[in-house]
């Protein structure tokens, strides 16, 4: 009689039964069949092989690396192509173009340092005390001569300045800088705009600055720093613009973490920091530079303050304006919320202090009135 496993095996369906093999081949492995590192494959092995690897193969890709990170575009302004004169008319235009380097110029000693390296300080109105004027024998067009405008609040305007003269100029004003910014940052949101002269009254016309002809002294550099203070605000704008969206980066995971009910990691030292730099941020918007208000210069100066107007309108300050003031309140009532937020946590803790002192307090008495 066969044993119960035997039989069991005998009375299992064909299909669950392992085929017999033909003849001449056995179960055990052959030294043929799995050739050592000198030994070529068989044909038929090499067929198998290339078809594992073929589809292990993109199971195993190399992860791809990191995307980089794309460069906002500057808060500067671009005009568009359509606007923009033909390159037989650009050939003929000489450039302005301006920087914010820093929070604060020693206007002073910069006229100092500035004469004794072989410029010349340019005569101007004493209400105007916050600009010192400066020019140059150094042009890079010899259509008009070069005039530079330094602005007690960081910033300076280049007219028809040659290149080698602007880098000189750039590394003199590093040593009267108060608070610079990063070099990279101010080549990146600077302003560049074409000019040259006309006939008829100047004015603002596809994007470039027409200068009369019929002026000369004293009035043409006035006109010059009309077109020149508007410049200077738009670029010191776009760098208070760069200041804000750096600060919303680094709040932005606090409406979500709110939103998940996660931890803010957030101390209340942190919170008094972010809300100490966006009273800075709106005192230097709204109080300390005269992107709200036209300055009091251009009040018994019509003419010089309709340029202004008309290039700040050009420039879209009052509506760069009016967005970082909707930045900035949007970002102080979330910090209010996180400060609230975090007085209460800390009043809370106080509550339970207190609840524990009580307690402990009980329980003393009660052990005394025991024993």
């Amino acid at each position: 009689m066969l044993p119960r496993a035997c039989r069991v095996w005998s009375t299992w369906p064909a299909i669950f039964r392992r085929p017999p093999l033909p003849p001449g081949l056995s179960t055990s492995p052959s030294p043929k069949a799995f050739p050592g590192p000198g030994r070529a494959l068989s044909p038929g092995l090499r067929q198998a092989s290339n078809l594992v690897t073929s589809v292990l193969k993109p199971a195993f890709k190399a992860p791809a690396p990191p995307a980089k990170r794309v460069p906002k575009g500057p808060r500067t302004k671009q005009p568009s192509r359509s606007n923009l004169p033909s390159q037989s008319q650009d050939a003929d235009m000489m450039q302005c173009m301006a920087f914010a380097t820093a929070d604060q110029y020693n206007l002073p000693t910069l006229a100092v340092d500035l004469t004794r390296h072989g410029f010349r300080e340019v005569d101007f109105p004493r209400d105007a005390s916050n600009v010192l004027v400066i020019s140059s024998d150094m042009s890079a067009k010899a259509d008009d001569a070069s005039l530079i405008f330094f602005f007690r609040e960081g910033s300076v305007v280049f007219w028809n300045a040659e290149d080698k003269s602007l880098k000189k100029v750039l590394r003199i004003l590093e040593r009267h800088e108060s608070q610079a910014y990063e070099v990279a940052l101010v080549h990146w949101e600077n302003e560049e705009i074409n000019y040259t002269y006309g006939e008829g009254n100047t004015k603002l016309e596809r994007g470039n600055f027409i200068l009369s002809k019929n002026l000369e002294g004293p009035d043409l550099v006035l006109q010059k720093f009309a077109f020149s203070n508007a410049l200077c605000l738009s670029v010191k704008l776009a760098i208070w613009e760069v200041s804000l969206d750096d600060f919303v980066e680094s709040i932005q995971s606090i409406p979500e973490a709110l939103k998940s009910r996660a931890r803010v990691k957030l101390s209340s030292a942190d919170v008094m920091q972010k809300i100490g730099q966006l009273f800075t941020l709106r005192h230097c918007i709204n109080l300390s530079s005269d992107l709200l208000l036209t300055p009091d210069f251009y009040w018994d100066r019509e003419n010089l303050e309709k340029i202004y107007d008309k290039t700040c309108q050009f420039l879209s300050i009052n509506r760069r304006v009016k967005v970082v003031n909707e930045k900035l309140e949007h970002c102080t009532q979330l910090t209010d919320l996180m400060r609230s937020h975090l007085s209460d946590k800390h009043s809370l803790r106080l509550e339970w202090m207190i609840v524990i002192l009580i307690t402990i307090e009980v329980l003393f008495e009660v052990v005394r009135m025991i024993w």
